[in-house]
């Protein structure tokens, strides 16, 4: 009972944080819970306060307002304690270039407590960079150097990993190898990832959930992988036949034209529903579930506002 109650307390916390600079507030009263165990995205359009928020939560800049509990720690009255919980990068790794990537790792290790050998070859292994970890960071591609960079700030085994637009000038491959390095973290690290980036079609494939904001203000809160939820609410599904008032007479839904009913329900349901339709003599022609991207709720939510 105790295991489940610690794996249900939010990572970190921010209390009606608020950032002013003069008469302009950069983020106003944002609160919002950042769920252990889970990468946890964060979006917004240009100027929404994302970096800003970010900046806040690693001891950047100071907060004007409100606070931010990191591990139970207050970043304003245990700021290192609170941030000794917290690996982070923010913008771009910044790495000695005519050092090795593992003298590099040395020389980030010496500055925390309790990181042995074997815990710099633990990250190197999670990372995937054994095979080059010898060679000169400045024979690194970008992608590299964003994997040295997550090793780095894994080293004293954080709770919390907060990553700042970590896909910016990588390649597709490179993208698709941070994304994996990311979710097998969680799983085998047990570590929280708080990731912002502009790319919002990986985002849905790289995130557990995800926290919009706008002018500095949180709009809602997202969860993307939730088979739990799907299966006690339904799915939308649309069902393609030659006659949809017929069709609605014999499993319900809403007809969406004169071809097509749009049904909510299990997908476990679905074969029962077609042979309803078949036996009822509605012809059907296809049967597909309706997927709302996260681009899609983005937009709508946010007015079609550009992002970051």
């Amino acid at each position: 009972m105790t295991v489940n109650a610690v794996a249900t307390e939010p990572v970190a916390r921010l209390l009606g944080v608020t950032k002013r600079i003069g008469s302009k507030t950069l983020v106003g009263d944002l609160t919002l819970d950042i769920p252990a165990g889970q990468v946890f995205g964060f979006l917004g359009p240009n100027g929404a306060g994302k970096t800003t928020t970010i900046r806040m939560m690693v001891g950047l800049i100071s907060i004007s307002r409100g606070d931010i509990v990191i591990g139970g720690r207050s970043i304003k009255t245990n700021f290192e304690e609170a941030v000794a919980q917290v690996g982070a990068i923010v913008e771009n790794p910044e790495m000695y270039k005519f050092l090795t990537g593992y003298q590099n790792l040395k020389q980030y290790a010496r500055m925390v407590s309790g990181v042995t050998k074997q815990r710099i070859q633990e990250v190197i292994e999670l990372v995937g960079l054994g095979s080059r970890i010898n060679d000169k960071v400045k024979s690194y591609s970008l992608g590299m150097r964003q994997r040295l960079g997550v090793a780095q700030a894994l080293l004293h085994r954080p709770k919390l990993l907060i990553l700042d637009e970590p896909t910016n000038g990588l390649d597709p491959q490179g993208i698709r190898e941070l994304r994996d390095y990311l979710r097998r973290l969680c799983r085998e690290e047990g570590t929280t990832v708080f990731v912002s980036s502009h790319l919002l079609s990986e985002m849905e494939l790289m995130c557990d959930s995800v926290a919009i904001i706008q002018n500095g203000k949180l709009i809602d809160v997202r969860q993307l992988k939730s088979e739990e939820g799907a299966q006690a609410h339904g799915r939308e599904f649309v069902f393609e036949v030659d006659n949809a008032q017929t069709a609605q007479g014999l499993i319900g839904g809403t007809v969406k034209d004169a071809g097509g009913i749009v049904v909510q329900t299990v997908r476990e349901a679905i074969p029962d529903l077609n042979a309803k339709l078949v036996s009822g003599g509605v012809k059907v022609y296809g049967i597909k579930e309706v997927v709302v991207s996260l681009e899609d709720q983005f937009l709508e939510m946010t007015g079609g506002e550009g992002i970051e």
